[in-house]
């Protein structure tokens, strides 16, 4: 029996991952698919040649996403969605979910070099206990001149859900700087700890 449940756990691990990658890629298509409906019906290609195209909505939905992109990059266009953002911020539950997934995003695609730059280790919530975080600026301004010391600020996310977390404010010779990449941080946090970056992978990256 214990040979038997042996097998039926490796079987388990191969085909559990995999079908939770599958259903997650087809949960994006499908999602990305519903862009398609922003086609008007007679310009369908079901129904200017017959049949339908393959992945037509997934190709929509990347062109709405640069013709977003495109609108507002400029003044006009940043105008719009700050008026917008302002206009959602209003609305109590879409507001707290709609403004702290704007923040993050920001903050994690922000194309500023000091903005999550850096996986860091710091003993939080208290000596001898560690947080994985990330450096977002060490310019602190008053904060700096106040503490006369020179700090870094720093974002603890929570687990599973990085989206909410703390800042803090920790002094430089406090910190220790990870060789691991954000992205293997946050799939680490996000897994509760379980998927863990491999030693020998971060080395041969130096």
């Amino acid at each position: 029996m214990k040979k038997l449940r042996t097998i039926i756990v490796a079987g388990l691990l191969v085909w559990i991952p995999l079908g939770l990658t599958i259903f997650v890629i087809k949960l994006l298509i499908d999602l990305l698919g519903q862009t398609y409906l922003l086609i008007p019906p007679a310009l369908r290609p079901e129904n200017l040649i017959g049949s339908e195209i393959p992945g037509i909505g997934v190709v929509v939905a990347i062109i709405v996403v640069l013709l977003t992109g495109l609108v507002t990059a400029n003044y006009f266009g940043k105008r719009i969605v700050e008026s917008w953002d302002a206009f959602l911020d209003r609305i109590p539950l879409v507001r707290s979910i709609y403004s702290p997934l704007k923040k993050f995003s920001e903050l994690v695609l922000s194309d500023q070099t000091q903005s999550f730059s850096k996986v860091l280790l710091i003993e939080y919530p208290r000596k001898g206990i560690y947080s994985l975080c990330f450096q977002t600026s060490k310019e602190l301004g008053e904060v700096q001149n106040q503490s006369g010391e020179d700090m870094v600020c720093v974002y603890i996310p929570t687990t599973p859900n990085p989206t909410s977390g703390y800042i803090v404010l920790v002094p430089q010779n406090e910190v220790q700087e990870l060789k691991m990449s954000v992205e293997d941080a946050l799939k680490m946090i996000i897994s509760l700890g379980v998927v863990v970056p491999d030693p020998n992978a971060l080395i041969d990256k130096e």
